[in-house]
């Protein structure tokens, strides 16, 4: 059952002055509701956000108009990263039978992916769509206490796969990473940023024209969570906070957190000018001079 949460604005730390990318004066906001574990967060077209609370099994709507909350879908299959397609059904990496959901806006639920060729997924954690719609998503191994399967890895190993279409197969577009988690992709669908905390490092690559990834080079000395993009292309990666590089890979600002850790982040609020930052058991907002790339 939904249940709506009063706004809380608590612990306001004032944003360094003449940043980048930070709304001058701007303050961090802590926002309504305590949760277990926050993730996966995505914008709708009013700007309000959806993110999850894997542990308690819900997906959860924060409100960009009034700042409150509301479960919006629970049970959830403990989902985890989440992404919205162009016809906006909600897409979720389904982390408790490893699946990968598309849930309509009536909350109708498909399986996109059941299994790869008879085998479990190890547990898909992020994903991103391509403008031509095709999703890419992340599989990494996590173990969970909630599995009835057992934790090893039945496949071959932690890989980027791509899914071309509902009908399709999923196909594995990397080969060499350790734990691939934060995935984003330019809104021209040239470019893919994977991250792999497993080797601390995030990697860039070009998309081919059959969807495949080339070029892999090495973008920034940091591993992330989940991550994001703004309209002038700077990355946004989750570690302890919120740290942004150029397009170059440069390090330009760093969001601290009173608690540590980030988790994931996307741009929220009618012009997508607010950062929304999923961490644990808080959120955050931070006001921002750019909008975040549709």
């Amino acid at each position: 059952m939904s249940y709506s949460l009063t706004l809380a604005l608590l612990l306001p730390i004032t944003a360094a002055a003449a940043s980048p990318v930070i709304a001058d004066g701007a303050e961090l906001r802590q926002l309504a509701g305590e949760y277990s574990f926050t993730e996966g967060p995505a914008t709708d077209a009013k700007g309000d956000v959806y993110f999850t609370d894997q542990p308690n099994d819900r997906i959860v709507k924060w409100s960009a108009a009034d700042g409150s909350v509301i479960d919006w879908m629970k049970p959830a299959g403990r989902s985890n990263g989440l992404y919205f397609d162009a016809k906006w059904n909600l897409l979720a990496c389904a982390d408790e039978k490893n699946q990968l959901w598309s849930i309509a806006p009536d909350k109708s639920v498909t399986v996109l992916v059941e299994d790869l060729g008879g085998k479990l997924l190890n547990g898909p954690n992020d994903l991103w769509v391509h403008p031509g719609g095709a999703i890419y998503f992340t599989d990494p191994l996590y173990p969970r206490s909630y599995w009835e399967r057992k934790a090893d890895s039945q496949l071959d190993g932690r890989h980027v796969y791509l899914l071309k279409s509902p009908d399709a197969k999923p196909l594995a577009v990397t080969a060499d990473l350790k734990q691939p988690n934060g995935i984003v992709g330019t809104p021209e669908g040239k470019l893919l940023y994977v991250a792999d905390p497993g080797a601390n490092k995030t990697y860039a690559y070009d998309i081919g024209a059959d969807g495949k990834l080339e070029n892999k080079r090495l973008f920034c000395e940091s591993g992330s969570d989940g991550m994001t993009l703004d309209v002038e292309g700077n990355v946004y990666l989750t570690s302890r906070g919120v740290l942004v590089f150029d397009k170059t890979g440069k390090k330009i600002e760093q969001i601290d957190l009173p608690e540590g850790g980030a988790t994931n982040v996307t741009f929220a609020g009618p012009d997508r000018k607010l950062l929304f930052i999923t961490a644990r058991k808080f959120n955050y907002s931070l006001p921002m001079k750019v909008a975040g790339a549709r």
